[in-house]
């Protein structure tokens, strides 16, 4: 079975996909390829994305090829709906497209109509918005049939039937409250002493949480990340450090980010109103229809410390902010500076920074990651000059 992902919502999630197929975001404990991956366990799988992005996520198609909508969350009932599909046929829902069966992109004749609307990663505030439900499902799939490591007597356990412990994880005397949903620690992680969670959580392979760590509901802590402070209904990519106090809140964060020591989110105007987001596609700010939005930041940016972002700030790829006072709520890809203006930060400088950031994680910044990176300095370099 050949499945190819497809990204109809890439330009919606943007700064995220500025810098990987949507298949490579995560949501849950899982990215979104690997929900795929699960349920299909023997297919083989590429993508349909940015050519930019081809090289290093390559397309691979066959006489006969299984288009699906990575956006989508999978269940059992959509996995055999897809299956089911004969060559020409599409599975929609309302206008949304949810796969399809042919030889070419694009290319069917056939309309069948799924009943039950499935859930669908669709802008960036999805990706925390959504977050319990995936956990959830993640968890459910991930441990079944599967024991947890024993909980040390020194962990306060509430629900311990909803939590699961990965071999090599250390905890000390934290708290894990599972009263309203899973929790879950991933292998080699560490939750050091004196951290109290509230599920729906997930804490990913080797990720670390940091000493009196405060983490509420819906949060995930991507892999090789280590984080401390207040975090709430938030999800950090992986590898990236909020290593202090400080509060994120309904927040995403990219691979490769650094907030310094006390940075600081607002999530919610003082008015309470709707929050509104930049949006690329647009070229201006868009209403999110939630009252609760913080912070989007891309790939690779950093703040210095006592940063202070206000409500609904999208963050591009590679910037690097700093100094009093709040930036502006739309920071382009690729920016230096702070409250009181930027500049281009230069591409061979950030390219020597994301050097030493990813060696210190034994990882290696090749060729394809600076041709990416470039593409991207490229296309946002208009942001930059408004």
């Amino acid at each position: 079975m050949n499945i190819v992902f497809i990204e109809p919502y890439r330009n919606q999630l943007l700064p995220f996909t500025y810098t990987k197929p949507v298949s490579e975001l995560r949501c849950g404990i899982l990215k979104l390829k690997d929900k795929w991956i699960n349920y299909y366990p023997d297919a083989q799988f590429s993508n349909l994305t940015e050519y930019y992005l081809s090289e290093m996520w390559p397309l691979h198609l066959e006489d006969d090829n299984f288009f699906i909508n990575v956006s989508v969350f999978p269940d059992q009932t959509l996995v055999e709906s897809i299956i089911e599909l004969q060559t020409g046929e599409a599975l929609k829902y309302k206008d949304e497209i949810i796969a399809y069966r042919s030889s070419k992109p694009k290319q069917y004749s056939d309309i069948k109509n799924l009943e039950q609307k499935p859930l669908i990663l669709k802008h960036t505030w999805d990706i925390f918005a959504h977050n319990h439900e995936a956990i959830q499902s993640d968890f459910d799939v991930l441990t079944l049939n599967k024991t947890s490591e024993p909980i040390p007597e020194h962990v306060l356990a509430i629900k311990p039937e909803h939590i699961f412990i990965e071999k090599g994880a250390n905890l000390f005397n934290a708290t894990l409250n599972a009263k309203d949903g899973p929790v879950y620690i991933g292998k080699g992680s560490e939750v050091m002493e004196s951290v109290n969670i509230r599920g729906p959580f997930a804490l990913c392979d080797h990720a670390i949480l940091k000493m009196g760590a405060k983490i509420y509901t819906g949060t995930t802590i991507g892999p090789y990340s280590k984080v401390g402070g207040e975090v709430n209904n938030s999800v950090i990519q992986g590898y990236s450090n909020k290593g202090h106090d400080g509060f994120l809140g309904n927040s995403v964060i990219g691979e490769w980010c650094n907030l310094g020591a006390d940075t600081n989110t607002s999530n919610l105007k003082n008015n309470y109103a709707s929050v509104k987001l930049w949006d690329y596609q647009k070229g201006g700010f868009k209403y999110t229809g939630l009252q609760f939005c913080g912070l989007m930041m891309g790939d690779h940016s950093k703040c210095g410390i006592n940063t202070m972002f206000n409500t609904g700030t999208v963050v591009g790829v590679s910037a690097n902010i700093y100094g009093a006072g709040f930036p502006r709520n739309f920071i382009p890809s690729f920016s230096w500076g702070g409250n009181s203006g930027f500049i281009t930060y230069k591409f061979n400088k950030a390219i020597e920074v994301a050097k030493v950031v990813m060696k210190r994680r034994q990882k290696t910044l090749n060729d394809k990651d600076i041709s990416i990176l470039n593409q991207v300095f490229e296309d946002t370099r208009n942001f930059r000059q408004r």
